[in-house]
């Protein structure tokens, strides 16, 4: 695992966007697993920004995003399809075709969770997975559990979660309860994988991810199992970690 240290949330996401941008240079028709939330939309301003200055080609990209609302319409302003179209999908040449989220609306929520996972499948698996990490350590919304759920499957979400999200919603009670997520083995069988965080509030939960117990109490803790992790932070995200395990972080500049 290498942990990458940036000094604010502007120099994270250019690092993190720079370690896309080499995945889809040096392999055009790349898989790449998509996140939502606050964190990650420097990452795909950034990315827009490049592919404005002609430095990136999407036309033989395909994505999969981690997870969607149930309930939420992909023309509905608070859905992740909406998001994806609004910061990233809609001001790139990526295909409309080639982008996939899962579909919060369906019917048979089980049917469109196995077709999600032999989407992903038929894709040859996921080349460079993006994450962010919640509160309570969620990775997509793969909640607090158990034991780890290992296929696509409907989530009822905890209240924490429900709590962090609501900045995006009207209130609390606006929010979803619950949500359709890709599960762990489709994100742990990933050839790459770039967790992101940014802030204080995720200093706690991102040192026990890194270096706790691997336990589905912490979901995020799994991602020690993976052979190609990438940790990219910021300052702040990252203080916990440089209190207890400061030779672990590499301290370069972000470009």
């Amino acid at each position: 695992m290498n942990i990458l240290w940036a000094p604010d949330y502007p120099a994270m996401s250019r690092k993190a966007a720079n370690i896309i941008s080499a995945q889809v240079i040096l392999k055009p028709d790349s898989v790449l697993g998509l996140a939502t939330g606050s964190t990650p939309l420097g990452v795909y301003r950034q990315l827009v920004d490049w592919y404005g200055k002609g430095d990136l080609d999407f036309s033989s990209v395909h994505s999969v995003n981690l997870d969607e609302y149930v309930g939420l319409a992909p023309d509905h302003s608070r859905s992740y399809s909406y998001y994806m179209r609004n910061y990233f999908f809609s001001h790139v040449n990526i295909r409309p075709e080639n982008t996939n989220v899962p579909n919060g609306m369906a019917a048979d929520l089980d049917a469109e969770c196995e077709r999600y996972d032999r989407l992903i499948e038929s894709l040859g698996g996921i080349d460079l997975q993006l994450l962010g990490i919640g509160n309570t350590g969620h990775i997509g919304f793969n909640e607090p559990n158990e034991d780890f759920d290992k296929k696509t499957h409907k989530v009822r979400l905890k209240q924490a979660t429900i709590d962090a999200n609501s900045r995006f919603f009207e209130s609390a009670d606006a929010v979803p309860k619950f949500a359709v997520t890709m599960g762990i083995k489709a994100i742990m069988q990933a050839k790459k994988i770039l967790l992101i965080a940014s802030g204080e509030e995720k200093a706690e939960v991102l040192c026990r991810s890194l270096f706790g117990p691997v336990t589905p109490e912490v979901p995020a803790s799994i991602l020690q199992m993976h052979p190609c992790v990438t940790v990219v932070a910021d300052d702040a995200a990252l203080s916990a970690v440089l209190k207890k395990y400061p030779g672990s972080v590499e301290r370069r500049n972000a470009p």
